[in-house]
C-alpha cells in the first residue's frame, strides 16, 4: 500500500462520520485543488452502505463525498479554507454528469482510488468533479455541488 499523508484515524477525528460509516482509510495526496484518498471498505461486509449483500456503485459517491470533506479539513487545518479554524459542515445538494462504468463495488478486488477536484467555490457552495476508480479501471466519475453551513444559513 502507497505511504499516506494522513491516515484513518485522522480522517475520522475531522468528518461527521464514526465507525464503520467513515469510509476512507486515508489520504495518498492533496492540495489546495485537489485530494486523492484510498479505502478497501468496499469489500467489507459491515459495510454500512451495502444492501441485500452487496454495494452498488452508486455508493461511491459517498465516498467521494467522504474525501471532499476531507479536503475540506486539511485546507481548514492550512488556513486555506477561507479563514476557518474548524472544517464547515457541508451537504451534498446535488450530483452531476453521474458515470457509472460498473453496476456494483463489492466485486472489486482492488483498493478503491477516490479522487475529488474542487472545481469552483465561492462562499457557501463548492463544486468538485469526482472519480472513483480501481488498479485504474474507473468505476464512476461525476460533478457534485456542496453546501457549507447550511445550518447557519437556514
Amino acid at each position: 500500500m502507497p505511504e499516506l499523508v494522513k491516515d484513518r484515524d485522522w480522517i475520522a477525528a475531522r468528518i461527521p462520520h464514526h465507525g464503520s460509516m467513515c469510509l476512507l482509510d486515508g489520504v495518498l495526496s492533496w492540495d489546495a485543488a485537489s485530494i486523492r484518498c484510498t479505502s478497501a471498505t468496499h469489500t467489507r461486509a459491515d459495510n454500512p452502505l451495502r444492501a441485500q449483500d452487496r454495494l452498488s456503485a452508486v455508493c461511491g459517491i459517498e465516498y467521494a463525498a467522504q474525501a471532499m470533506a476531507v479536503h475540506g479539513a486539511l485546507l481548514a487545518e492550512a488556513g486555506q479554507g477561507n479563514g476557518a479554524q474548524r472544517p464547515r459542515l457541508g451537504y451534498l445538494a446535488s450530483v452531476r454528469k453521474l458515470v457509472l462504468h460498473v453496476e456494483r463495488l463489492d466485486d472489486i478486488e482492488a483498493p478503491l482510488d477516490v479522487a475529488a477536484e474542487r472545481i469552483s467555490g465561492e462562499g457557501a457552495t463548492v463544486l468538485y468533479a469526482f472519480t472513483v476508480s480501481a488498479a485504474g479501471r474507473p468505476l464512476l466519475s461525476g460533478r457534485a455541488a456542496v453546501i457549507l453551513d447550511a445550518a447557519a444559513a437556514g
